[in-house]
């Protein structure tokens, strides 16, 4: 079994802290407050789990700018006080960031006794099908 040390089990709690404010926040029709607190429990709860030194590197490689900037941008945006757009910026950012590891996710998702059986019904499969379909990732 791999050693969790405290820092990553408090990363862990600040993250799932951060994206429960962050779905409160959109369920509360873009409230501002909750988006940002949100967003800063979620991105200091990364750096607590992966550390410092591997958060810069997984944000600034050459070929996520793109997705960085957007996603940084969005939590500004918010910040500022303009949360619809900041959240579309932002989810642009992420789906730029992690799309690499959707694939993986998915074929995960598949073993789940339950999620596999709804992963497998017609309209969702081919929505599946495409996300889990490794062979345009960057992983």
């Amino acid at each position: 079994m791999i050693p969790v040390s405290d820092f990553q089990k408090i990363g862990v709690g600040l993250s799932c802290f951060g994206i429960a404010f962050l779905f409160l926040g959109v369920l509360l029709f873009f409230d501002k407050g909750l988006l940002a607190i949100g967003n800063i429990l979620f991105i200091s709860g990364l750096a607590l789990v992966i550390g410092l030194e591997r958060t810069a590197r997984f944000f600034f490689q050459r070929h996520k700018l793109k997705g960085s900037a957007c996603f940084f941008a969005g939590i500004l945006t918010v910040l500022i006080g303009w949360p619809t757009i900041g959240m579309i910026l932002e989810t642009y950012g992420f789906i730029v960031l992690f799309s690499g590891f959707f694939p993986v996710a998915v074929n995960f998702l598949r073993r789940v006794p339950v999620l596999g059986t709804i992963l497998n019904l017609p309209g969702i499969k081919q929505i599946a099908n495409k996300l889990g379909d490794g062979s345009n990732s960057m992983v």
